[in-house]
């Protein structure tokens, strides 16, 4: 299949935001869509923390992007209007630099002597291939979960951000949202195959990332979604298999299913210092909601769903209640779909709506 990623690279020393740095770095990403004369219709997508720069399907790469709905000619985000930038997040391992590549200096992998990475580091980065890209200033800087914090940080850090669409994030992570990922986490490094990080090429924590990734999904939904969709119905006795513990709902036929295709999908050190990163980020310490802040927005919009236990409904309401007192426009839409954390990406009939009426008024 063809592949319609580029690659910046930034061959400079690079500083992170807790200590230590990079001699140089690479960015994953694609673009949708033409950037106009005057540089001034872009739209940067920041993601969450496990998707690639393939936001949505092109001619390049015509397979189904992560959020293919809401991206493409015609759709919410129209790339017949706009320039689309949307970056594989630094740290990660789908094509950006992170704890799974190789440490030009050393010719080894960095593994856990990459520096400790926060969403300030992921905002940096973006921020130089921004600057590369000739985008003097930022239309409409869009971030779901994690990459609503990270749209936070690159406006609090270097302004030109004009509008900011903020979907199921938070201005920081909850007390209830940072223990699950310490779980995740615990249940990766506890895994012998981890090997403190040192895990060879294939192998690695299997078992820690497929518990860590279930316990993911439960967060990522909802209760009431899963009583919709499952019930109590059961695997044929015939499917069940030998293990006398082992699945018996289709429940945890499903976990087991999905959380299978991601350890063969993402690097168990990237998720570690993802993860970590944002139990970390804290928008107050840049300044957001005091009077020496540089995020200045023409207007916003901030969504989320009441089902969300991971970035719960005040936390939106919180970001839209900051800007307000800064005095930006923002709209704030509280959308009752049941389908938690993940609504955003899977609630097409009543996310669509919002954010293609907003953006259809800039």
């Amino acid at each position: 299949m063809s592949d319609a990623r580029k690659y910046f690279t930034y061959d400079k020393p690079f500083r992170f935001h807790r200590g230590g740095g990079l001699s140089q770095f690479t960015l994953a990403y694609e673009t949708w869509g033409e950037l106009n004369s005057r540089g001034d219709n872009a739209v940067v997508i920041c993601t969450g923390l496990s998707p690639d720069a393939h936001v949505c399907s092109s001619d390049e790469n015509p397979s189904p992007g992560w959020w293919e709905f809401m991206v493409g000619p015609d759709k919410p985000v129209d790339t017949n209007r706009w320039f689309v930038l949307c970056i594989n997040s630094l740290g990660s391992c789908k094509g950006s630099t992170g704890p799974a590549s190789v440490n030009p200096d050393t010719g080894e992998l960095y593994r856990l002597t990459f520096p400790k990475l926060s969403i300030e580091d992921i905002a940096g980065a973006a921020h130089e291939l921004v600057r590369t890209l000739d985008i003097p200033e930022i239309a409409v800087m869009i971030g779901p979960s994690m990459g609503g914090m990270t749209a936070l940080a690159y406006s609090l850090q270097f302004g030109r951000v004009r509008h900011m669409i903020n979907i199921s994030s938070g201005i920081s992570s909850t007390p209830f949202a940072i223990a699950l990922r310490s779980l995740q986490r615990e249940m990766i490094r506890e895994d012998d195959e981890w090997e403190n990080g040192n895990y060879g090429d294939g192998d690695g924590p299997k078992t820690g990332m497929r518990l860590a990734r279930k316990l993911g999904m439960i967060t990522y939904r909802s209760a009431e979604e899963w009583q919709d969709r499952f019930m109590r119905e059961t695997i044929p006795l015939e499917e069940q298999g030998e293990d006398p513990f082992g699945p018996s709902f289709e429940i945890e036929s499903y976990l087991q299913y999905h959380a299978q295709k991601f350890i063969h999908g993402f690097d168990p050190n990237c998720y570690l210092y993802l993860s970590r990163a944002v139990d970390w980020f804290d928008a107050k310490d840049h300044g957001f909601g005091m009077a020496d802040s540089i995020a200045r927005f023409k207007s916003a919009l901030v969504v989320g769903v009441g089902s969300d236990i991971l970035f719960p409904i005040y936390q939106q309401r919180q970001i839209a209640t900051i800007m307000t007192e800064e005095r930006t426009p923002v709209q704030f839409r509280a959308l009752e779909s049941v389908q938690g954390h993940d609504s955003f990406l899977v609630d097409a009939e009543r996310f669509a709506p919002v954010v293609a009426s907003y953006l259809e008024h800039l």
